[in-house]
């Protein structure tokens, strides 16, 4: 275990809002308590990939976990990341399984199946990264295109929360409410209860959701029946893949969105923390390769390294991965525990979705700091052109259709970011800077 010894900050790091590096630690009980902050940060998205897949959510938190847990003893315990249901597969599992979008899915196998093989790419392309450095991919995803694939996660995400997590206009109030009460906490308070701000802000409107829903009947009463009623242990339905060559060639593809992913995420934590992690790149894409491996086998979704989680990281400075061992072991236990699942799914829609606002928005502002750190000249038209489409195809969800296979917002905002930059970098043509070109409103006088 030696090399997962973490150096313990005094209490004053706290206070004066210093970074907590990755091979730093809190004293054990806040970092337990990070751990849960952590595990409401990818809870919604987690869950809610499943379902839109039709799989069992309770296998997708198991595996999440169990993910995470790989993910760490591959990488040594070196970057800080969380491993959650992806929702680069959404669109493929559902071409590839015909789900038809309610209930279980009735062809689960298959795209277990494409799951598995997409983890077993991805895997590969990590241990080709190990062995000859990162050069090759750093020239293909240069920080102009990490920095907008990273951005485009959080901007895509951004419509789940608006549009399908406040249903009536008490709803949409609560969402404020929620991302308030974070806002609040974030910049009023100081020290642990500062560091915890999505947790604290989510339990505070979730107080003023129940004062406001349950006592004066505004809006739809928080239900814990649920709670009382779910087992405290019970084993999800485990499924076992099926290898159709179809399935496969349907999803594996996704292993290059999962690559993009991670590489921009370690890149985010790289420009946060000032420590270059780069070295530790094949060792990540591995370790999330297998753990995509391992939960296809068992019945879960692909997974990839959080964007919520690096949101979290960003605003509370801690990057300590000592923290996501406890996060592990929260998901695990819920993932085999019905109770305790039902105790995080009692809170109220509204105000996940105000956390989930907050959350996504860090996202994306964690691309543009990625563009700040590294200096991206949008002067140069090459960087303009490559930032200003990626956002709009991922912000506007601009899907592609070849055959069979649909590739989604953030697919093609991936793929377009890195061949359009591959086309501009070989053929850039000296000009006016669009950045500089008069505009429409100065050239119509």
């Amino acid at each position: 275990m030696a090399m997962f010894d973490w150096t313990e900050r005094p209490a004053a790091v706290l206070q004066q809002g210093g970074v907590i590096g990755p091979d730093e630690r809190l004293p054990w009980p806040q970092t337990a308590a990070m751990g849960v902050q952590h595990v409401i940060a990818m809870f919604g998205a987690t869950v809610l990939a499943p379902i839109l897949m039709g799989f069992d959510p309770n296998i997708a938190i198991l595996m999440s976990g169990i993910g995470t847990l790989i993910f760490f003893l591959i990488t040594g315990g070196k970057v800080p990341s969380y491993l959650g249901s992806s929702f680069a597969f959404i669109g493929v599992v559902i071409a590839a399984s015909a789900y038809a979008g309610k209930g279980p899915n009735g062809n689960i196998g298959v795209a277990l199946g494409g799951i598995v093989a997409c983890g077993v790419i991805y895997a590969i392309i990590g241990a080709i990264v190990h062995a000859v450095g990162t050069h090759w991919i750093e020239r293909f995803m240069p920080p102009v295109v990490t920095g907008a694939v990273v951005a485009v996660i959080g901007l895509n995400l951004a419509g789940i929360p608006i549009k399908n997590m406040a249903p009536t206009n008490f709803d949409k109030w609560m969402q404020a409410v929620t991302f308030l009460s974070v806002g609040v906490v974030a910049v009023f308070t100081r020290g642990m209860v500062q560091r915890l701000l999505i947790l604290v802000g989510l339990i505070v409107a979730s107080i003023i959701y129940a004062v406001l829903a349950n006592g004066l009947g505004w809006g739809k009463p928080i239900d814990v029946s649920g709670i009382a009623s779910a087992a405290w242990f019970g084993a999800p339905a485990f499924s076992t893949p099926v290898f159709s060559a179809p399935a496969m060639l349907l999803i594996a593809p996704v292993a290059i969105i999962l690559v993009a992913e991670n590489l921009g995420h370690i890149k985010a934590v790289t420009a946060m923390t000032g420590r270059n992690l780069d070295q530790y790149m094949g060792r990540a894409f591995i370790g999330d390769g297998v753990a995509t491996v391992v939960s296809g086998v068992a019945g879960g979704t692909g997974v990839t390294t959080y964007a919520e989680n690096i949101g979290v990281m960003a605003a509370t400075k801690i990057y300590s991965t000592a923290i996501f061992l406890f996060a592990a072991a929260i998901a695990i236990v819920l993932g085999f525990s019905p109770k305790f699942g039902a105790a995080i799914q009692a809170i109220p829609l509204p105000v996940m979705g105000g956390v989930s606002i907050v959350v996504f928005g860090l996202i994306a502002i964690a691309g543009a700091k990625i563009w700040v750190d590294n200096r991206v000249d949008f002067s140069q038209n090459k960087n303009l052109i490559v930032a200003a489409i990626t956002l709009v195809l991922g912000t506007g969800d601009y899907t592609l259709n070849f055959g069979g296979f649909a590739l989604g917002g953030i697919g093609t905002a991936t793929f377009g970011a890195i061949l359009i930059h591959a086309l501009l970098d070989r053929s850039s043509p000296p000009g006016v800077s669009v950045a500089d070109a008069p505009s429409v409103e100065t050239r119509s006088r």
